[in-house]
């Protein structure tokens, strides 16, 4: 049974806002499961640290990214909003080249919190940065997009 209260279709890519620091970062959401929700990003220029590795803070970036997209699609519709309380990070392998990929699964998916699991591997399946998320719902009428 899927966790999703947003319509989503399983199996689905969904969309990165444009001028949002995902969509700089090249960030892709590839696949809507009915407990998961999994996305890339290159090992770039935009996402390396001066000595090539992946760095951490792109792997955060990924994380609240992928995390905070479930979060929504797991709130009923026009009742709220995600933002980030929390976020760790343990950095376990740092690839040069490639892509990675990350899949948020949740942990806890409360009324006005959630806790969210993000796993990101390289392509070869190994683990690159194990991360959890904790998420607030706050209410919709402050929660106004950037425009």
């Amino acid at each position: 049974m899927s966790i999703w209260k947003q319509p989503v279709t399983i199996g689905q890519e969904w969309p990165i806002p444009a001028n949002s620091l995902g969509s700089h970062l090249g960030l892709k959401v590839t696949e809507i499961g009915v407990d998961y929700l999994r996305g890339t990003m290159p090992v770039d220029h935009r996402t390396v640290q001066p000595f090539g590795r992946l760095h951490g803070g792109a792997s955060c970036v990924l994380a609240e990214e992928l995390g905070s997209i479930a979060a929504f699609l797991c709130i009923p519709p026009g009742t709220g909003a995600p933002v980030g309380l929390d976020i760790n990070a343990n950095h376990i392998r740092p690839p040069t080249s490639g892509i990675v990929i990350g899949t948020a699964r949740p942990l806890h998916i409360g009324r006005s919190t959630q806790v969210w699991e993000i796993r990101i591997v390289d392509e070869q399946d190994r683990l690159v940065c194990i991360s959890r998320l904790t998420v607030s719902v706050i209410a919709v009428d402050k929660a106004k997009p950037v425009s």
